[in-house]
């Protein structure tokens, strides 16, 4: 894996919209800067994603000075600051209860107009406190975002390119070939072989460290086209056949940083162990 660099950096400040791709981006050790701090909830405080509202996916977020910025069609943008830590609601996230702080009104309308449904906004004021990874598969002390469970989410391009040869021979060939968006990575690498991420347990990029948590298991949100909301088969019927562990469909690396730093596109990737 000499020639293997990062290809590409994504960070979706709100869960379950779209995000950004910057050039560089700030490691901290629950995930990339601004990387999931937000979510939506529902009246009764459960995390909202793309699982029961696939229309998030037309909406997008991206990190603004102070806050973050929505847009999504048929509404005008909205830039929302981050709130005060002056008070908490609880939040759960897959049977994990998370403290988080309310957004503003204004920002729960907007969210609720694209919606279609009454959601709020909450921003994680301190992820070093919040919530932690998995114990089953952490380190003492390890935290998370709202991200799924894990810091970053890494996949390959050999990987999709490898998948979509195998939807293309499977049962729904007109659903692929799927695009990367469908995975909502963190980093995505080239130059790889396909799958060779299975092997992998350390990992350098650039300047920083990562420590491989776990393959990542996938659910319904890879199913769901990212530019119409609609969904299929794909990619969930082939990695049915293919790509089974443990009761799970895997597609890429769940990643915890073992160091702080900033990662570039363009950065060599190599593997320690």
């Amino acid at each position: 894996m000499g020639n293997a660099e990062l290809l590409s950096i994504h960070v979706h400040p709100v869960k379950a919209l779209r995000g950004q791709a910057p050039r560089e981006a700030v490691v901290e050790p629950w995930g990339l800067a601004g990387d999931r701090r937000w979510a939506l909830i529902d009246d009764g405080g459960k995390v909202v994603t793309q699982r029961q509202q696939p229309r998030l996916a037309l909406a997008a977020a991206e990190l603004a000075p102070g806050g973050v910025r929505l847009s999504a069609p048929g509404l005008e943008p909205l830039t929302v600051p981050v709130p005060e830590p002056v008070g908490t609601v609880s939040v759960e996230l897959f049977g994990d209860k998370v403290e988080a702080v309310l957004a503003d009104a204004d920002a729960h309308r907007w969210c609720s107009a694209h919606v279609g449904a009454e959601v709020r906004l909450v921003h994680m004021d301190d992820p070093a406190i919040r919530r932690a990874v998995d114990p089953e598969y952490a380190l003492p002390g390890e935290t998370v975002s709202f991200a799924d469970g894990y810091p970053l989410l890494a996949v390959s391009t050999a990987s999709l390119d490898a998948l979509n040869s195998l939807i293309e021979q499977g049962d729904h060939p007109g659903e692929g070939p799927l695009p990367m968006n469908r995975f909502r990575p963190n980093l995505v690498v080239a130059g790889t072989d396909p799958w060779a991420e299975d092997d992998w347990s350390r990992l350098l990029v650039g300047e920083v460290e990562f420590r491989v948590a776990k393959p990542c298991g996938r659910c319904v949100v890879t199913t769901t086209d990212q530019d119409t909301a609609g969904r299929g088969k794909e990619p969930l019927s082939t990695l049915g056949r293919h790509r089974r562990l443990g009761g799970k469909l895997v597609f890429g690396q769940n990643l915890v940083p073992l160091s702080r730093g900033t990662v570039r596109v363009g950065d060599p990737v190599r593997v320690l162990a």
